[in-house]
């Protein structure tokens, strides 16, 4: 049995399926609902029909999507791979508003099975894509809806505490998804799959840029401008081999996002009606304050679900935004860093990136 699931490549670990496949998942959110919500919303604020098609298709295809990505990550042979975008269409459809977890659980169990027999049989153009389908869409429709029901309850927990107890939540739900977005696993899904938006969105989207401002802020003298585009764009979980050299070089990110979090819920009510992936997504491409934005003008059918309407944003609005996305994170970790450095908790070179 070992040596066949070597062959096979089949690895039963947290890592593959909790690191590379979240991971993998959240890119293809991002490449079909993430994208689409962005060119509706272009399409609708400027009067482009054809942009609204265009956003239309993409949102459409993101159970497929995320499938496929995920069976990608999984190193799934290419008949294995075709057949997952039924798998991820029947189980985000049948999850309903928890369909990203669905669609995370019916594609692994099914690649795997699909990888088991994958050309072990002379019909191989028949049995393969029979047996990933089989399996990926019999399950979905067994446990899908339970599944997403779950993960929605759990979302809508996590929303409703942050509206009764701001202050205590925006520093959770901030520190908490900020961390994740710089450990190797992808706070994008996990906010994806819980359906975060409201005012915790608001409080992730507050948590990831603190982490990735932070840092392209306080690394700056190490990595000059190219770890500023790199890390302020793109992602603060280049300096995850610094923080396990060095794991204090994490604290002004961590307290920034304790301090932006609660500025964020109950200051400037800070809501993030869009995509619920936005809310993990922090400044990388700029997608979370895109999400606030698309939420303002066009809310997701996610948020609009809980309750969330299109409002015409003030000064105090964008004021806040930027304040919470970049002026106070670039600030509050400047300050701790140029802190910590003269204490000597980090030295020269601790934040270098390779």
């Amino acid at each position: 049995m070992k040596e066949f699931l070597k062959r096979k490549d089949i690895v039963f670990s947290p890592h593959r399926y909790f690191i590379d496949a979240l991971g993998a998942m959240a890119q293809g959110l991002f490449c079909s609902l993430l994208i689409g919500t962005i060119l509706s919303t272009i399409g609708t604020q400027l009067g482009l029909p054809f942009f609204n098609t265009l956003g239309s298709a993409a949102s459409a295809v993101s159970g497929p999507a995320m499938a496929i990505a995920i069976g990608y990550a999984l190193h799934s042979p290419p008949m294995v791979l075709f057949s997952l975008a039924a798998v991820g269409y029947s189980a985000n459809m049948l999850g309903g508003a928890g369909g990203p977890l669905a669609v995370l659980i019916m594609a692994i169990v099914a690649a795997e099975f699909g990888k088991a027999v994958s050309k072990e049989t002379k019909v191989d153009i028949l049995v393969t894509p029979l047996v990933t389908i089989l399996v990926g869409v019999g399950l979905a429709a067994l446990i899908a809806a339970p599944i997403g029901k779950a993960a929605n309850w759990v979302g809508r927990l996590i929303m409703l505490a942050t509206e009764l107890q701001p202050f205590l939540m925006g520093i959770a739900v901030s520190v908490l998804v900020g961390v994740a977005l710089t450990l190797p696993i992808s706070s994008a899904a996990i906010c994806s799959v819980l359906g975060l938006t409201g005012l915790a969105g608001g409080a992730a989207v507050a948590g990831c840029c603190a982490q990735m401002v932070g840092f392209a802020v306080m690394s700056f003298q190490e990595n000059r401008w190219g770890g500023l585009v790199s890390q302020g764009l793109g992602t603060s979980m280049l300096q995850m081999g610094n923080i396990v050299k060095n794991p204090k070089v994490w604290i002004p990110p961590i307290v920034a996002s304790a301090i932006t979090g609660p500025i964020a819920t109950c200051v400037f009510k800070l809501e993030m009606n869009g995509a619920p992936v936005n809310s993990g997504m922090g400044t990388c491409g700029l997608c979370g304050p895109i999400g606030v934005w698309t939420g303002w003008v066009a809310p997701s059918e996610k948020a609009i679900a809980n309750g969330a309407t299109a409002i015409q944003a003030g000064a105090g609005d964008w004021l806040g935004l930027v304040l919470i996305c970049v002026v106070l994170p670039a600030v509050l970790c400047w300050l701790g860093g140029l802190l910590l450095r003269r204490v000597g908790w980090i030295k020269e070179g601790d934040l270098k990136l390779n």
